[in-house]
């Protein structure tokens, strides 16, 4: 597998995508992402399992069933959420007009929105938006559509890779967005990936949903999650490999591999991006009963408020871990946990058998200073590992959420 240097959506066989400004956000920022597959393609995708649903999720969980799904429209700014009818039509509205322009059905378009939630769309800034957007796409304009799907990111999430299977070079490329409002269970985030790998529509399905439960779903940043989630993929076939149809196939597992990578460095970006973040954090939970108890307890660690504040001041407050660990819900022997802190060169034992150890509480401090502050929870009770992401609790993460919409 070879990542592609600055690759993003566009180093794909058969993509066009494109960013612009349609004058939805208040800053002039780009805000309107198109992404479109010159060839049919198939599709598939999660949503947040917020009971409150933003419109376009409700639009987009009836058209993923289309068996060609060739545009994805999105906009930043306004989450058309909470938004009853009119906000479900404005949504369908998106996809008819983009469908119009590329000669699609509207089922074979997909939409989503992020931002503001409760507001209506401003349909003639949208609709002028889609009429200008369209004849924007090229095969350039990959990075352009990373940047316009931003809300309070700090950076544009782009990655793309290459693989080989069956003799023929496939890519897979995606970009994110994600910063606040991010928790397990498809957080306020954003990830729209495109292949041009030849794949079964269920095969991809399945093979995508169990990809972002061990990867976006296993980031958190602040604990909420969100209206509008949503990670989405198309496949294009451009590849011209022998289409994918058995799961215990070599090609199969070349291609899990790949998908994998490419979700869990999306999400990692996403955690190292959170909002007034200042450190990246990776939990890993050793040697569990089961693989549904790992997760848990390294998602409940990263997602502890205390534990997060006490990264972001460096201290090796090591009890806030455990005390996540023993309500994470997870079966586990108290009396066996051993915790660690990992740095780039260390890894310091804080804890055994349930209790604190003697250590260098200097030598910690400089761990916790770093960029990434890794944490290994051993339950020394199974053969199961899992890792979950998330970074520091930061005043600037208040700052910035006391006036999200002023």
């Amino acid at each position: 597998m070879n990542v592609i240097k600055n690759g993003t959506i566009t180093d794909v066989k058969g993509f066009k995508a494109a960013g612009i400004t349609a004058g939805l956000k208040k800053s002039g920022k780009k805000d309107l992402a198109l992404i479109y597959s010159e060839y049919k393609a198939v599709s598939a995708a999660v949503f947040t399992k917020n009971l409150v649903k933003a419109a376009p999720i409700l639009v987009d969980m009836e058209n993923i069933k289309s068996e060609n799904t060739q545009a994805i429209i999105v906009n930043s700014g306004n989450a058309n959420a909470c938004t009853g009818e009119d906000g479900y039509k404005n949504a369908k509205k998106m996809t008819e007009i983009i469908a119009e322009k590329l000669n699609l059905h509207p089922t074979e378009v997909l939409v989503e929105s992020t931002g503001i939630i409760g507001v209506q769309m401003d349909m003639e800034k949208v609709a002028s938006g889609l009429e200008k957007i369209v004849p924007e796409l090229s095969e350039e304009g990959g990075h352009n559509a990373g940047e316009a799907i931003m809300t309070t990111d700090t950076f544009p999430k782009n990655l793309a890779v290459k693989i080989e299977i069956g003799g023929k070079e496939v890519t897979i490329a995606g970009i994110a967005k994600g910063s606040g409002m991010i928790h397990p269970d498809m957080a306020t985030m954003l990830a729209f990936l495109v292949t041009d790998i030849s794949i079964d529509k269920k095969l991809l399905q399945k093979v995508f949903s169990k990809s972002t439960d061990d990867s976006y779903n296993m980031v958190s940043v602040d604990g909420d999650t969100s209206t509008n989630d949503m990670a989405g993929i198309l496949a294009n076939g451009a590849a011209g490999n022998t289409k994918i149809t058995d799961e215990n196939s070599e090609e199969f597992k070349i291609f899990k591999e790949a998908l994998n990578f490419v979700n869990k460095e999306l999400a990692k970006s996403i955690a190292k991006d959170g909002e007034g973040a200042t450190k990246l954090i990776e939990v890993t939970t050793k040697n569990a009963r089961t693989m549904e108890d790992a997760k848990k307890v390294s998602k409940s660690v990263i997602t502890s408020s205390l534990f997060k504040a006490a990264v972001f001041g460096s201290d090796a407050n090591w009890g806030r871990i455990l005390c996540a660990v023993g309500y994470s819900g997870a079966e586990l022997i108290v009396d066996k946990i051993e915790i660690f802190i990992k740095g780039e060169d260390k890894i310091i034992q804080v804890a055994k058998n349930g209790m604190g150890i003697d250590f260098g509480e200097e030598e910690v401090e400089k761990i916790l200073k770093e960029e990434k502050v890794g944490v290994i929870v051993n339950l020394n009770d199974g053969n199961y590992d899992a890792t979950a992401w998330g970074c520091d609790l930061t005043y600037d993460y208040v700052k910035i959420n006391a006036d999200y919409r002023t």
